[in-house]
């Protein structure tokens, strides 16, 4: 496809609808550009699967989005899967594939002042080591300190963004980590989920009672929407459409994913992988 056609296409794949957090800045900064996204619902999380299943998901998922050929560019809005697919992707289509972690790296790498950089994410982002791979490419004398926190997607997935379970879970999962010397030094925190940003008040608020300076929260939407927009020639003399789909239960995907980005006017719809 020439991505320089008057109405490009993106196409948007994860887990589940924090991918959608990808999508809102996308679509912020291009309003011009039509969206194809999809939440594998049916199969979340990745986070605690094999390598290989995460693979064979995503080709699966970018199949189901990719495959009429009216997409100008993929964009894997999972850290899993762009941990564990981007090779397996990028051999697949002959379109730009981007993920989310080698823009959260630069990011981080940018963010901090201290040379400690840590990274919260799921089980299997985190035992990839692909942020450490990530930020060592950029700056090796950058240290990472990674720390899984798999609850949280489940948090998240069940809209309790302000919920006093979550500061708990939060909490637990921070309170321990900082009382390292070494990850207390951190000034940059990757969110290395796309299901986190939503959490940002709650994790922002747990920082504040632990460390004894700023802290920066690092997001992977708002590089990857400033990749596309440099990448894709688009007009903003339309509202671009909108096609949300889902692996399983529509209904809540349309209810939570509300939460992550504005449904009004996209075309929401279940399908099967």
């Amino acid at each position: 496809m020439d991505p320089h056609r008057p109405h490009p296409r993106v196409a948007v794949f994860d887990s589940g609808v924090g991918g959608l957090t990808v999508l809102r800045a996308v679509r912020r900064r291009l309003p011009g550009i039509d969206l194809r996204f999809l939440g594998d619902t049916a199969r979340l999380p990745y986070g605690t699967k094999s390598a290989e299943t995460v693979a064979r998901y995503a080709l699966q998922a970018s199949a189901r989005l990719v495959g009429d050929g009216d997409v100008a560019a993929l964009v894997v809005a999972c850290n899993t899967a762009s941990a564990c697919a981007l090779p397996a992707l990028r051999a697949r289509w002959s379109i730009p594939v981007l993920g989310v972690i080698a823009p959260g790296a630069d990011a981080a790498v940018r963010a901090t002042r201290s040379g400690h950089v840590g990274v919260i994410g799921t089980e299997r982002t985190v035992a990839s080591g692909a942020y450490a791979e990530a930020v060592a490419a950029l700056d090796p004398a950058i240290t990472v300190h990674a720390r899984a926190t798999p609850l949280l997607v489940s948090l998240a997935e069940e809209g309790w963004l302000d919920h006093p379970a979550t500061d708990a879970a939060v909490r637990a999962y921070l309170g321990p980590w900082f009382a390292d010397p070494a990850v207390a030094r951190m000034d940059a925190l990757v969110l290395g989920c796309t299901h986190y940003p939503v959490l940002a008040p709650a994790i922002a608020r747990a920082i504040a009672e632990l460390a004894d300076h700023p802290v920066a929260l690092v997001d992977s939407a708002e590089p990857i929407a400033m990749q596309l927009a440099e990448m894709l020639d688009v007009g903003a003399e339309r509202e671009g459409e909108v096609e949300l789909l889902a692996t399983d239960s529509i209904d809540r995907f349309a209810r939570v994913g509300g939460t992550f980005f504005p449904m009004e006017g996209a075309r929401i719809a279940l399908v099967d992988l």
